[in-house]
Protein backbone atom coordinates (compact mmCIF):
# COMPACT_ATOMS: atom_id res chain seq x y z
CA UNK A 1 0.00 0.00 0.00
CA UNK A 2 1.33 3.56 -0.72
CA UNK A 3 2.53 5.45 2.47
CA UNK A 4 0.38 8.55 3.47
CA UNK A 5 2.73 10.81 5.37
CA UNK A 6 2.05 12.34 8.37
CA UNK A 7 4.15 15.56 9.08
CA UNK A 8 4.14 19.00 11.08
CA UNK A 9 6.25 22.21 10.64
CA UNK A 10 9.77 22.74 10.31
CA UNK A 11 11.76 23.36 13.45
CA UNK A 12 9.09 20.88 15.08
CA UNK A 13 8.18 21.03 18.66
CA UNK A 14 6.76 18.56 20.97
CA UNK A 15 3.10 19.15 19.92
CA UNK A 16 3.65 18.89 16.44
CA UNK A 17 5.97 15.62 16.49
CA UNK A 18 2.92 14.37 18.87
CA UNK A 19 0.15 15.13 16.38
CA UNK A 20 2.05 13.13 13.88
CA UNK A 21 2.24 10.26 15.91
CA UNK A 22 -1.25 10.05 17.16
CA UNK A 23 -2.73 11.09 14.09
CA UNK A 24 -0.86 8.61 11.76
CA UNK A 25 -2.09 5.88 14.27
CA UNK A 26 -5.93 7.16 14.06
CA UNK A 27 -5.49 6.99 10.30
CA UNK A 28 -3.80 3.40 10.41
CA UNK A 29 -6.36 2.20 12.79
CA UNK A 30 -9.75 3.73 11.59
CA UNK A 31 -9.01 3.81 7.97
CA UNK A 32 -6.48 1.09 7.21
CA UNK A 33 -3.78 3.91 5.96
CA UNK A 34 -0.26 3.25 5.37
CA UNK A 35 0.26 6.08 7.65
CA UNK A 36 3.72 6.90 8.70
CA UNK A 37 4.40 9.76 11.07
CA UNK A 38 7.22 12.20 10.12
CA UNK A 39 9.10 15.21 11.61
CA UNK A 40 10.15 17.98 9.19
CA UNK A 41 13.38 18.77 11.07
CA UNK A 42 15.53 18.06 14.17
CA UNK A 43 13.87 17.14 17.67
CA UNK A 44 14.07 19.53 20.53
CA UNK A 45 15.53 18.53 24.16
CA UNK A 46 11.46 18.83 25.42
CA UNK A 47 10.60 16.43 22.58
CA UNK A 48 13.20 13.56 23.04
CA UNK A 49 12.53 14.03 26.76
CA UNK A 50 9.01 12.84 26.15
CA UNK A 51 9.60 10.40 23.63
CA UNK A 52 11.92 8.66 25.94
CA UNK A 53 9.50 8.92 29.08
CA UNK A 54 6.94 6.99 27.10
CA UNK A 55 9.06 4.90 25.16
CA UNK A 56 8.01 5.88 21.68
CA UNK A 57 9.46 5.67 18.59
CA UNK A 58 11.02 8.45 16.81
CA UNK A 59 8.73 9.92 13.70
CA UNK A 60 11.10 9.35 10.55
CA UNK A 61 12.99 12.65 9.03
CA UNK A 62 10.78 13.79 6.03
CA UNK A 63 12.90 16.92 5.04
CA UNK A 64 11.53 17.06 1.68
CA UNK A 65 9.03 15.57 -0.57
CA UNK A 66 10.22 16.00 -3.66
CA UNK A 67 10.01 12.35 -6.06
CA UNK A 68 13.01 11.03 -5.62
CA UNK A 69 14.73 8.54 -7.96
CA UNK A 70 14.24 5.88 -5.51
CA UNK A 71 10.65 6.05 -6.14
CA UNK A 72 10.98 5.02 -9.98
CA UNK A 73 13.87 2.64 -9.78
CA UNK A 74 13.04 -0.69 -11.62
CA UNK A 75 15.28 -3.32 -9.83
CA UNK A 76 15.19 -4.99 -13.08
CA UNK A 77 17.69 -8.02 -12.40
CA UNK A 78 21.01 -7.62 -14.17
CA UNK A 79 23.55 -9.89 -15.89
CA UNK A 80 27.32 -10.45 -14.96
CA UNK A 81 29.54 -9.57 -17.99
CA UNK A 82 30.45 -12.54 -19.13
CA UNK A 83 26.79 -13.60 -19.71
CA UNK A 84 25.99 -14.60 -23.01
CA UNK A 85 24.87 -12.14 -25.81
CA UNK A 86 22.16 -13.73 -26.80
CA UNK A 87 20.48 -14.12 -23.12
CA UNK A 88 20.64 -10.10 -22.67
CA UNK A 89 18.96 -9.66 -25.77
CA UNK A 90 16.51 -12.43 -25.15
CA UNK A 91 15.32 -11.06 -21.67
CA UNK A 92 15.63 -7.24 -22.87
CA UNK A 93 12.94 -8.60 -25.90
CA UNK A 94 10.81 -10.40 -23.53
CA UNK A 95 10.61 -7.40 -20.81
CA UNK A 96 10.43 -4.75 -23.34
CA UNK A 97 13.29 -3.26 -21.44
CA UNK A 98 17.07 -2.50 -21.37
CA UNK A 99 19.52 -4.98 -19.83
CA UNK A 100 21.72 -3.58 -17.47
CA UNK A 101 25.28 -5.61 -17.10
CA UNK A 102 26.70 -5.15 -13.95
CA UNK A 103 29.62 -5.97 -12.31
CA UNK A 104 30.34 -8.92 -8.80
CA UNK A 105 30.43 -5.57 -6.46
CA UNK A 106 27.30 -3.85 -7.85
CA UNK A 107 29.06 -1.74 -10.15
CA UNK A 108 27.19 -1.04 -13.34
CA UNK A 109 29.23 -2.28 -16.53
CA UNK A 110 26.79 -0.93 -18.92
CA UNK A 111 23.03 -1.52 -20.45
CA UNK A 112 22.64 -3.94 -23.62
CA UNK A 113 20.28 -1.88 -25.44
CA UNK A 114 19.44 -2.17 -29.21
CA UNK A 115 21.02 0.41 -30.06
CA UNK A 116 24.56 -1.01 -28.42
CA UNK A 117 23.43 -4.63 -30.26
CA UNK A 118 23.57 -2.84 -33.66
CA UNK A 119 26.40 -1.20 -33.01
CA UNK A 120 28.79 -4.47 -31.97
CA UNK A 121 27.00 -6.59 -34.55
CA UNK A 122 28.10 -3.67 -37.15
CA UNK A 123 31.33 -3.47 -36.41
CA UNK A 124 31.97 -7.07 -36.36
CA UNK A 125 29.87 -8.24 -39.14
CA UNK A 126 31.84 -5.61 -41.10
CA UNK A 127 35.81 -7.72 -39.92
CA UNK A 128 34.77 -11.07 -39.32
CA UNK A 129 33.10 -14.13 -41.56
CA UNK A 130 32.27 -15.86 -38.02
CA UNK A 131 28.70 -17.02 -38.00
CA UNK A 132 25.73 -14.50 -36.56
CA UNK A 133 25.08 -17.92 -33.83
CA UNK A 134 28.38 -17.23 -32.76
CA UNK A 135 28.65 -13.40 -32.49
CA UNK A 136 25.77 -13.32 -30.63
CA UNK A 137 27.23 -15.54 -27.97
CA UNK A 138 30.24 -12.91 -26.93
CA UNK A 139 29.83 -11.56 -23.25
CA UNK A 140 27.33 -9.04 -22.96
CA UNK A 141 29.51 -7.06 -21.38
CA UNK A 142 31.02 -6.39 -24.57
CA UNK A 143 28.32 -5.21 -27.21
CA UNK A 144 26.67 -2.74 -23.88
CA UNK A 145 26.50 0.73 -23.69
CA UNK A 146 28.96 2.12 -21.08
CA UNK A 147 27.73 5.85 -21.34
CA UNK A 148 24.39 5.73 -19.96
CA UNK A 149 24.01 8.58 -17.56
CA UNK A 150 23.74 7.69 -13.63
CA UNK A 151 21.69 9.27 -10.99
CA UNK A 152 21.83 8.62 -7.28
CA UNK A 153 18.51 7.31 -5.58
CA UNK A 154 18.07 10.30 -3.44
CA UNK A 155 18.50 12.64 -5.71
CA UNK A 156 15.37 14.73 -6.70
CA UNK A 157 14.19 14.14 -10.11
CA UNK A 158 13.16 17.72 -10.75
CA UNK A 159 16.74 18.25 -10.64
CA UNK A 160 17.62 16.68 -13.30
CA UNK A 161 14.66 17.43 -15.64
CA UNK A 162 16.77 20.17 -18.26
CA UNK A 163 19.58 17.36 -18.29
CA UNK A 164 17.58 14.64 -19.53
CA UNK A 165 15.85 16.68 -21.65
CA UNK A 166 19.17 17.24 -23.90
CA UNK A 167 20.10 14.23 -24.08
CA UNK A 168 19.70 10.89 -26.61
CA UNK A 169 18.89 8.39 -23.62
CA UNK A 170 15.67 7.43 -23.08
CA UNK A 171 16.80 4.99 -20.49
CA UNK A 172 18.88 5.70 -16.98
CA UNK A 173 21.28 3.94 -14.27
CA UNK A 174 19.93 4.29 -10.68
CA UNK A 175 22.77 3.69 -7.95
CA UNK A 176 22.97 4.07 -4.53
CA UNK A 177 25.31 6.67 -2.47
CA UNK A 178 28.48 4.23 -3.06
CA UNK A 179 27.43 4.19 -6.79
CA UNK A 180 25.96 0.66 -6.66
CA UNK A 181 23.03 -0.60 -8.85
CA UNK A 182 19.55 -0.17 -7.05
CA UNK A 183 17.57 -0.17 -11.12
CA UNK A 184 16.66 1.54 -14.22
CA UNK A 185 14.37 4.31 -14.67
CA UNK A 186 12.53 5.78 -18.29
CA UNK A 187 12.73 9.15 -19.34
CA UNK A 188 8.84 8.81 -19.33
CA UNK A 189 9.19 7.98 -15.24
CA UNK A 190 10.64 11.09 -14.66
CA UNK A 191 8.03 12.82 -16.12
CA UNK A 192 5.61 12.10 -14.26
CA UNK A 193 7.06 10.21 -11.64
CA UNK A 194 4.61 9.15 -8.37
CA UNK A 195 4.27 11.84 -5.73
CA UNK A 196 4.05 11.73 -2.18
CA UNK A 197 0.84 11.65 -0.11
CA UNK A 198 0.98 13.96 2.73
CA UNK A 199 -1.24 14.98 5.45
CA UNK A 200 -0.28 18.69 7.16
CA UNK A 201 -0.76 18.59 11.08
CA UNK A 202 -0.09 22.22 13.33
CA UNK A 203 1.00 23.80 11.01
CA UNK A 204 -1.04 25.65 7.25
CA UNK A 205 1.33 27.94 5.78
CA UNK A 206 3.32 27.16 2.51
CA UNK A 207 6.69 28.12 4.32
CA UNK A 208 6.44 26.38 7.42
CA UNK A 209 5.93 23.30 5.20
CA UNK A 210 8.39 20.53 4.60
CA UNK A 211 10.24 21.65 1.16
CA UNK A 212 8.84 20.18 -1.89
CA UNK A 213 4.94 20.11 -0.78
CA UNK A 214 4.25 21.87 -4.34
CA UNK A 215 5.90 18.23 -5.79
CA UNK A 216 3.23 16.37 -3.42
CA UNK A 217 -0.29 15.46 -3.19
CA UNK A 218 -1.38 17.31 -0.24
CA UNK A 219 -4.65 15.26 0.82
CA UNK A 220 -5.50 16.84 4.52
CA UNK A 221 -4.76 19.80 7.08
CA UNK A 222 -5.36 19.56 10.69
CA UNK A 223 -3.72 22.55 12.67
CA UNK A 224 -4.62 25.39 15.24
CA UNK A 225 -3.29 28.14 13.76
CA UNK A 226 -3.91 31.39 11.91
CA UNK A 227 -4.82 30.56 7.98
CA UNK A 228 -1.54 30.91 6.05
CA UNK A 229 -3.17 28.30 3.49
CA UNK A 230 -1.02 26.10 0.99
CA UNK A 231 -2.40 26.32 -2.25
CA UNK A 232 -3.69 22.78 -3.53
CA UNK A 233 -4.90 21.39 -6.95
CA UNK A 234 -7.62 19.39 -5.80
CA UNK A 235 -9.97 20.03 -3.06
CA UNK A 236 -8.66 18.26 0.44
CA UNK A 237 -10.44 17.82 3.93
CA UNK A 238 -9.31 21.13 5.83
CA UNK A 239 -10.22 21.68 9.41
CA UNK A 240 -8.32 24.11 12.01
CA UNK A 241 -10.43 24.97 15.09
CA UNK A 242 -9.57 27.11 18.16
CA UNK A 243 -7.44 24.58 20.64
CA UNK A 244 -4.42 25.08 22.13
CA UNK A 245 -2.99 22.26 20.67
CA UNK A 246 -2.85 20.14 17.65
CA UNK A 247 -2.77 17.22 19.99
CA UNK A 248 -6.21 18.27 21.49
CA UNK A 249 -7.22 17.52 17.95
CA UNK A 250 -6.24 14.36 17.05
CA UNK A 251 -7.64 13.04 20.40
CA UNK A 252 -11.07 13.85 19.65
CA UNK A 253 -10.94 12.66 17.18
CA UNK A 254 -10.06 9.49 18.06
CA UNK A 255 -12.84 9.73 21.18
CA UNK A 256 -15.16 10.47 18.21
CA UNK A 257 -13.88 7.08 16.51
CA UNK A 258 -14.44 5.13 19.89
CA UNK A 259 -10.66 4.19 19.62
CA UNK A 260 -8.17 3.82 22.55
CA UNK A 261 -4.67 4.68 22.04
CA UNK A 262 -2.02 3.11 23.25
CA UNK A 263 -0.43 4.51 26.20
CA UNK A 264 2.93 5.48 24.38
CA UNK A 265 0.80 7.34 21.42
CA UNK A 266 -1.43 8.89 24.73
CA UNK A 267 1.58 9.64 26.65
CA UNK A 268 3.01 11.50 23.46
CA UNK A 269 -0.28 13.87 22.53
CA UNK A 270 -0.63 14.62 26.22
CA UNK A 271 3.20 16.09 25.74
CA UNK A 272 2.17 18.11 22.79
CA UNK A 273 -0.93 19.23 24.83
CA UNK A 274 0.53 19.69 28.04
CA UNK A 275 3.65 22.16 26.17
CA UNK A 276 2.08 23.75 23.76
CA UNK A 277 -0.45 25.32 26.43
CA UNK A 278 2.16 25.53 28.91
CA UNK A 279 0.67 23.38 31.53
CA UNK A 280 -3.03 25.23 30.75
CA UNK A 281 -1.23 28.33 31.65
CA UNK A 282 -1.48 29.93 28.21
CA UNK A 283 -4.52 32.05 26.86
CA UNK A 284 -4.59 29.66 23.88
CA UNK A 285 -6.27 26.80 26.58
CA UNK A 286 -9.86 26.12 26.37
CA UNK A 287 -12.15 23.66 28.24
CA UNK A 288 -11.54 21.49 24.95
CA UNK A 289 -7.86 21.30 25.67
CA UNK A 290 -8.52 20.21 29.85
CA UNK A 291 -11.23 17.41 28.77
CA UNK A 292 -8.46 16.01 26.41
CA UNK A 293 -5.96 16.02 28.99
CA UNK A 294 -8.07 14.27 31.78
CA UNK A 295 -8.60 11.69 28.87
CA UNK A 296 -4.90 11.48 27.49
CA UNK A 297 -3.83 11.07 31.23
CA UNK A 298 -6.05 8.34 31.86
CA UNK A 299 -4.72 6.35 28.77
CA UNK A 300 -1.48 7.06 29.48
CA UNK A 301 -1.22 6.75 33.27
CA UNK A 302 -4.09 4.80 34.31
CA UNK A 303 -7.16 6.54 35.77
CA UNK A 304 -5.74 6.00 39.73
CA UNK A 305 -4.33 9.71 40.47
CA UNK A 306 -4.56 10.50 36.68
CA UNK A 307 -4.64 14.51 37.53
CA UNK A 308 -1.71 14.44 39.85
CA UNK A 309 0.09 12.82 37.27
CA UNK A 310 -0.77 15.17 34.92
CA UNK A 311 0.26 17.92 36.77
CA UNK A 312 3.31 16.45 37.97
CA UNK A 313 4.78 15.24 34.83
CA UNK A 314 3.58 18.81 32.77
CA UNK A 315 6.18 20.18 35.27
CA UNK A 316 8.57 17.99 34.32
CA UNK A 317 7.66 18.51 30.75
CA UNK A 318 8.36 22.05 30.59
CA UNK A 319 11.52 21.95 32.73
CA UNK A 320 12.77 19.83 30.10
CA UNK A 321 12.22 22.05 27.38
CA UNK A 322 14.11 25.28 29.41
CA UNK A 323 17.77 24.38 29.57
CA UNK A 324 19.60 26.79 27.97
CA UNK A 325 23.39 26.31 29.08
CA UNK A 326 25.43 24.82 26.04
CA UNK A 327 23.06 26.27 23.24
CA UNK A 328 24.59 28.72 20.85
CA UNK A 329 22.92 31.83 20.05
CA UNK A 330 21.67 30.69 16.90
CA UNK A 331 20.36 27.11 18.26
CA UNK A 332 18.17 29.33 20.67
CA UNK A 333 17.09 31.31 17.78
CA UNK A 334 16.72 28.53 15.13
CA UNK A 335 14.96 25.93 17.32
CA UNK A 336 11.11 27.36 17.46
CA UNK A 337 11.19 29.97 14.44
CA UNK A 338 8.76 30.68 12.38
CA UNK A 339 8.13 32.81 9.22
CA UNK A 340 5.30 34.91 8.53
CA UNK A 341 3.85 37.21 5.85
CA UNK A 342 1.95 40.45 5.97
CA UNK A 343 1.31 41.71 2.08
CA UNK A 344 4.76 42.21 0.81
CA UNK A 345 6.47 42.05 4.71
CA UNK A 346 8.02 38.69 5.89
CA UNK A 347 9.05 38.47 9.84
CA UNK A 348 10.27 35.77 11.78
CA UNK A 349 9.56 34.79 15.37
CA UNK A 350 11.15 32.08 17.81
CA UNK A 351 10.44 31.21 21.06
CA UNK A 352 12.15 29.32 24.02
CA UNK A 353 11.10 28.47 27.34
CA UNK A 354 13.20 29.26 30.29
CA UNK A 355 12.97 29.15 34.29
CA UNK A 356 14.88 32.15 34.76
CA UNK A 357 16.06 35.13 32.65
CA UNK A 358 19.49 35.33 34.19
CA UNK A 359 21.45 32.40 31.97
CA UNK A 360 19.98 34.76 28.55
CA UNK A 361 20.66 38.70 30.06
CA UNK A 362 24.47 38.63 29.26
CA UNK A 363 23.90 37.05 25.61
CA UNK A 364 21.28 39.23 24.57
CA UNK A 365 24.08 41.29 21.76
CA UNK A 366 24.95 37.08 20.42
CA UNK A 367 21.05 37.14 20.26
CA UNK A 368 20.72 39.92 17.97
CA UNK A 369 23.26 38.97 15.68
CA UNK A 370 21.94 35.80 15.40
CA UNK A 371 18.74 36.67 14.09
CA UNK A 372 20.06 39.51 12.05
CA UNK A 373 22.31 36.66 10.00
CA UNK A 374 18.52 35.17 9.82
CA UNK A 375 16.98 38.21 8.11
CA UNK A 376 19.59 38.32 5.59
CA UNK A 377 19.48 34.65 4.79
CA UNK A 378 15.65 34.50 4.62
CA UNK A 379 14.91 38.29 2.71
CA UNK A 380 13.05 39.28 6.61
CA UNK A 381 12.09 42.64 7.29
CA UNK A 382 12.52 41.87 11.19
CA UNK A 383 13.16 38.53 13.18
CA UNK A 384 12.68 38.22 17.70
CA UNK A 385 13.34 36.17 19.88
CA UNK A 386 10.30 35.67 22.36
CA UNK A 387 12.37 34.19 25.76
CA UNK A 388 9.34 33.10 28.07
CA UNK A 389 9.93 32.65 31.49
CA UNK A 390 7.75 29.31 32.20
CA UNK A 391 7.67 30.07 36.22
CA UNK A 392 6.92 33.66 35.59
CA UNK A 393 4.42 33.42 32.97
CA UNK A 394 5.82 36.66 31.62
CA UNK A 395 8.18 37.26 28.40
CA UNK A 396 11.18 39.67 26.54
CA UNK A 397 11.46 40.02 23.13
CA UNK A 398 14.99 40.27 21.71
CA UNK A 399 14.52 41.78 18.03
CA UNK A 400 16.41 42.99 15.08
CA UNK A 401 15.89 44.26 11.56
CA UNK A 402 14.36 47.31 9.64
CA UNK A 403 13.87 49.88 12.23
CA UNK A 404 10.95 51.44 11.14
CA UNK A 405 9.25 48.60 12.40
CA UNK A 406 10.78 48.22 15.64
CA UNK A 407 10.37 51.83 16.57
CA UNK A 408 6.41 50.68 16.29
CA UNK A 409 6.34 48.14 18.59
CA UNK A 410 4.24 48.80 21.49
CA UNK A 411 6.23 47.69 24.16
CA UNK A 412 8.47 49.29 26.90
CA UNK A 413 11.88 48.84 26.08
CA UNK A 414 14.01 47.17 28.77
CA UNK A 415 17.24 47.36 26.77
CA UNK A 416 18.95 47.81 23.56
CA UNK A 417 17.04 45.62 20.84
CA UNK A 418 15.14 44.48 24.35
CA UNK A 419 11.28 44.94 24.79
CA UNK A 420 9.51 43.58 27.76
CA UNK A 421 6.30 41.61 27.60
CA UNK A 422 4.66 41.09 30.60
CA UNK A 423 2.07 38.49 31.06
CA UNK A 424 2.75 37.22 27.67
CA UNK A 425 3.40 33.75 27.21
CA UNK A 426 2.16 32.98 23.51
CA UNK A 427 3.49 33.61 20.65
CA UNK A 428 0.23 32.61 18.26
CA UNK A 429 -2.17 34.33 20.46
CA UNK A 430 -0.71 37.27 22.27
CA UNK A 431 2.34 38.51 19.97
CA UNK A 432 1.32 37.58 16.56
CA UNK A 433 -1.60 39.39 16.41
CA UNK A 434 0.18 42.15 17.55
CA UNK A 435 3.02 42.17 15.18
CA UNK A 436 0.35 41.91 12.11
CA UNK A 437 -1.64 44.54 13.54
CA UNK A 438 1.00 46.73 13.27
CA UNK A 439 2.68 46.12 10.07
CA UNK A 440 -1.47 46.23 8.39
CA UNK A 441 -1.46 49.62 10.27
Amino acid sequence: MIPLYVVGHKNPDTDSIAAAIGYAWLLRERDGENAVACRAGTLRAQTEFALKHFGADTPMLLEDASPRFRAIANPVKPLAPDSPLSEAWRLSALNGRVMPVVDGSGLPVGMVTSQSVFNYLSQHLDMTDRPFRDLIRVPAGLACDSNVPKFRTNDRISDHRDRIIHTQYDDFWVVDSDGRYSGTCRRADMTQPPRMRLVLVDHNEANQAVNGLEEADLLEVLDHHRLGTVNTTTPISFYVSVVGSTSTLVSERMRLARLTPPPDVAGMLLSGLLSDTLVYKSPTTTQRDRAAGLWLAWMAFGVDDAEAKLDAYGEELLRAGADVVGRTAEELVSGDFKSFESGRNRFGVAQIEVTSFVPVKDRYDDIRAALNALCQQRGLEFAGLMITDITQDTSLLVATGNQKYLERLPFSRKAEGVWDLPGMVSRKKQLLPILLGMLQG
